[in-house]
This record gives C-alpha cells, structure tokens and sequence, in this order.
C-alpha cells in the first residue's frame, strides 16, 4: 500500500495526489479527505474571543457574505480589511482596535 506510493512518486508523480487521497481515505478514513461543512454557528460556538478563527479557503470560495450575516444576526459589528502592499500597519490598527472595543475584523 505505502510502498506502491512510493513506486508512483518516482515512475509517474503526476498521479500522487489522488494516490495519497486513496490511501489516507483507506487507512483513516473519508472524514480527513472530504472537505467538513461550512456552519457558521458551531465554528462559533467552539472558539473564544483569545483565538481567532482561521478560515483555509479553496479557490473562488468568499464566506464573506455568511459572515457578515451571522455578525448582523449575532449583533456584532464587523470591519473588513483587504490585505495588500502596505495594508500590515492599517490591519493591525483594526485588530487592537478591535481587540480593545470588541468587534471583529476580517482581513
């Protein structure tokens, strides 16, 4: 099983990827392959104002919306911040800010 992965990366690395998918599906389980749901509410429920939630994205997904909703709906007020050339000074004034006042920021 692990060796014939092993055979696959020297002969055709090309077909690794979906190779490793199969063997960790096999040997732990779909749960670590399968992407989890997006479910706002018990991401919330398991995290504290000490730790931020760090959202790993696949390209051309934006949660952005739902969480402006949940914000809305959780009575939390929200700023967003766009990331960019120079934007590290401006992102961290909203976090100590936000840190200090109690609102969320998104970067």
């Amino acid at each position: 099983p692990f060796q014939s992965i092993l055979l696959l990366r020297a002969l055709r690395p090309d077909k690794i990827v979906p190779a490793i998918q199969k063997y960790v599906m096999d040997v732990m389980g779909a749960k670590y392959v399968e992407p989890q749901p997006f479910h706002l509410p018990t991401i919330f429920s398991e995290s504290t104002c000490a730790s931020p939630l760090v959202f790993i994205l696949s390209p051309g997904s934006d949660p952005l919306s739902d969480l402006l909703l949940f914000a809305e709906n959780s009575g939390q007020r929200v700023e967003s911040v766009s990331l960019g050339q120079g934007q590290g000074p401006i992102a961290q004034n909203w976090i100590n800010k936000g840190v200090q006042e109690g609102f969320w920021v998104v970067l």
